[in-house]
């Protein structure tokens, strides 16, 4: 047989329904007075719990951007430039100070809340409005484009603080930022991480990568731990932050095994992207390059014997000439059809250009006689 510990009910405050009151006083009167003087003071008390919130979540702002410019400022190479950073990190100690002062009146006025007695407002608040039944429905397979249209979604609206989990540095604030936004711990941060990382190395900039690939593979312990546990992943991520921080030497060692064979993974995927990106642009530049036949200058200029390459170098078309002359008609035939394809050489283009000049001289006289 089980027993109910009715102790609980000693911390109640209900003076509503008290009675025994002296006859001179009005007794609906003073039930009111006491009744608005306990409401002012619990808006008084949740109004500070607000205050303290709002104090917290903008000194882990400060501390977050501080943490920036450290990062920023780590591969400081000038004398100003390391200043700057003695400077960013002397703040961030400071705005780490603040953030734990702040965090200590939390728990203060969270003793407080549990310490305070219940009262008729407290105990007829709606606990719960609607009932739902805990059925779990049928899970359908998103198509690829529906998981790309998911992923731009979240991206679009998220970006920001993604970028922000990725550049934060320790356990705790890792684990404080995903409290504050938990809808980041999903699938979508964890695949743009991935791509920011490959981006960063992209850009050679190697230290904010690696940086970006500690945090990736956090989020991805913590998707596994999920799957394994069989839980949304909001539900379980402070249980990896305890196992990571409780210096789990194996499950230490798993983590920076991967985080190792990631950021090689990384560097692949970014030399690829670099090679891939180089190719296009050779081609692009290549396809510029095309004579009237369609040939490449440079190409066919590589495949020329060297007297007739010294020729292209030296612009001689006498000794031009002169090596063709010494040529079997047949392959020098084939060589200069070629050049003439890729734009190497320009047939009449002597002809041409004394033509033109003839025009202009035509075109002065007229002038001339004018003048005249």
């Amino acid at each position: 047989m089980t027993t109910i510990d009715y102790s609980v009910w000693d911390h109640i405050e209900v003076s509503d329904d008290e009675d025994d009151t002296h006859p001179n006083i009005d007794t609906p009167s003073l039930f009111r007075w006491t009744h608005q003087a306990r409401v002012e003071r619990m808006e008084a008390f949740l109004q500070k719990g607000e205050d303290l919130e709002k104090g917290l979540a903008e000194s882990r702002r400060k501390l977050a951007e501080a943490q920036r410019r450290v990062q920023e400022l780590s591969s400081a190479s000038t004398p100003e430039s390391r200043a700057q950073l003695t400077s960013a990190q002397d703040e961030e100690k400071q705005l780490r100070r603040e953030e734990r002062a702040w965090e200590k009146k939390m728990e203060e006025h969270r003793r407080e809340e549990k310490k305070m007695p219940w009262n008729v407002d407290t105990l007829s608040k709606e606990g719960f409005s609607k009932s739902v039944v805990n059925i779990k429905p049928e899970k359908t397979e998103e198509t690829e484009e529906e998981k790309e249209e998911k992923h731009k979604g979240f991206v679009e609206k998220h970006e920001k603080q993604i970028k922000h989990f990725g550049m934060l540095r320790r356990w705790d604030d890792s684990q404080k930022y995903l409290s504050d936004n938990p809808h980041l711990v999903c699938e979508e941060t964890a695949n743009y991480l991935v791509i920011m990382c490959i981006d960063l190395e992209v850009e050679e900039k190697h230290a904010l990568m690696e940086q970006v690939a500690h945090q990736t593979i956090v989020m991805q312990f913590i998707l596994e731990l999920a799957k394994s546990l069989k839980v949304d992943p909001r539900g379980c991520f402070r249980q990896f932050f305890a196992k990571i921080k409780t210096a789990d030497q194996q499950y230490q060692d798993a983590f920076n095994d991967e985080l190792e064979s990631f950021k090689e993974r990384v560097r692949g995927r970014a030399k690829i992207r670099i090679e891939k990106a180089m190719k296009e642009y050779e081609e692009e530049e290549r396809q510029k390059r095309l004579g009237p036949g369609g040939l490449d200058p440079v190409e066919v200029y590589e495949t020329l014997p060297a007297e007739m390459q010294k020729c292209f170098d030296e612009k001689d078309i006498q000794m031009l000439q002169d090596a063709i002359s010494k040529m079997d008609p047949t392959e020098a035939k084939q060589h200069m059809k070629r050049c003439i394809e890729s734009g190497l050489w320009v047939p009449n283009a002597r002809a041409d250009e004394e033509g033109e000049k003839e025009g202009e001289k035509e075109g002065e006289e007229p002038q001339g006689e004018e003048d005249q």
